[in-house]
């Protein structure tokens, strides 16, 4: 059976993990969220997320956004490439609901699953 945990070291923790993503990063971009992705060497999928206050005002907004970024992640990590993403937003977000997110959300990984599997 597949675990579906979300333990530690599938989060991006450190600046230096955040820095080697934005190095050189594939993009995956809809009007809201960006998802920066970059190959590692793990052989398992890891996630950063940032939020800025800028962007989505309320902190309950950004803990939803993050909660669901978060969950999808967790349920598809199996699926996903060998690669550390960073989602960042932008204004609006905070006017999609859940569905509408998880479906950009979605959508912008399988493209990163597209990108992964032609390089």
């Amino acid at each position: 059976m597949v675990k579906l945990a979300f333990p530690r070291e599938l989060r991006l923790l450190t600046p230096k993990h955040f820095n080697f993503v934005f190095q050189q990063p594939q993009r995956a971009s809809s009007p809201e969220v960006t998802i920066l992705g970059r190959q590692n060497e793990l052989g398992h999928p890891r996630i950063g997320l940032t939020i800025a206050k800028k962007n989505v005002k309320r902190a309950h907004e950004r803990n939803r956004i993050k909660r669901l970024a978060r969950e999808y992640f967790r349920l598809h990590q199996h699926q996903l490439p060998a690669m550390d993403f960073v989602v960042l937003v932008r204004k609006g977000v905070a006017e999609l609901d859940n569905h509408q997110l998880t479906e950009v959300l979605g959508k912008l990984w399988r493209r990163h699953c597209r990108l992964a599997q032609k390089s």
